[in-house]
């Protein structure tokens, strides 16, 4: 089950509810992103309560340049889940935040598995100024 906690905290990293850093990923030291997509199941019919949690307070975390909580349009309890960080160590210390421990607390109940999990190394795109 380490495995599923490990997923479950990388997917709830982006609840938590603070902004510390910039958006602008031009002021960055080495403007290495770091990225994340995973797909996600809820216990079946809870997927529109688990989204709720995944995504409140994602406007404001650290280094979190963008993340996206998507249904999967196939499998109604199916949630993909796509982030972009300013670098890996915004994501890691975003999962030790009273928020994130807090929305891993409210959510886990909702769950029902963890599925693909792909780390990338994004470059850009729309919404990831690079100036």
């Amino acid at each position: 089950m380490k495995e599923g906690r490990r997923e479950f905290v990388a997917a709830l990293g982006a609840a938590a509810s603070y902004a510390l850093f910039p958006s602008d990923v031009a002021a960055l030291p080495t403007g290495k992103m770091y990225g994340l997509i995973g797909r996600m199941t809820s216990v079946e019919g809870k997927r529109d309560e688990l989204i709720k949690h995944l995504l409140d307070g994602s406007d404001r975390m650290p280094g979190c340049l963008s993340y996206i909580v998507a249904k999967d349009p196939n499998d109604a309890n199916g949630i993909w889940i796509t982030e972009v960080w300013d670098r890996q160590e915004s994501h890691a210390a975003s999962l030790n935040l009273p928020s994130v421990k807090e929305s891993i607390k409210k959510a886990r109940p909702l769950v029902a598995g963890f599925h693909e999990r792909f780390t990338t190394e994004p470059l850009g795109g729309h919404g990831l100024s690079k100036k």
